[in-house]
């Protein structure tokens, strides 16, 4: 298998509904719980391109374009974007739709990077020998 049919395979969408015990007095999803989510996601997306121990290691710019309403529907899009030595990045962003009409929105995005790690919590190589950029 290829490095790009591995990221394609490993691509990872999950879909939430926004609960009033997830948003805050705006009635929009609290940020910490939406950098939660997102975490969440990157994880699935690196263990399932890797097979391997992953950890976070740091999360990069997150910008939050527009704020998520109570009583939506939220898609989680994680997929790989770097292939490094013993660390990739995954790209995630997150999407509004309407529980009653058609349509999304793209309302966050980030990026979170992960290192690879043995039973001793040492960071190890990825298994792939070439870097990538998607």
């Amino acid at each position: 298998m290829t490095i790009e049919e591995r990221i394609k395979q490993s691509e990872t969408r999950i879909f939430k509904a926004v609960f009033p015990n997830t948003t805050n007095h705006y009635d929009t999803l609290f940020g910490g719980t939406a950098m939660h989510m997102m975490d969440e996601v990157a994880f699935i997306a690196a263990t399932r391109f890797s097979r391997q121990r992953m950890v976070t290691v740091s999360s990069d710019r997150i910008d939050f374009k527009k704020p998520i309403p109570g009583g939506t529907i939220v898609e989680l899009v994680g997929k790989v974007a770097y292939l490094g030595n013993t660390s990739l990045k995954v790209r995630v962003d997150i999407y509004i739709e309407q529980m009653y009409a058609e349509g999304r929105e793209k309302a966050i995005s980030g990026e979170f990077t992960f290192v690879a790690i043995d039973e001793d919590k040492k960071p190890v190589k990825i298994a792939f020998d070439k870097r990538i950029e998607a």
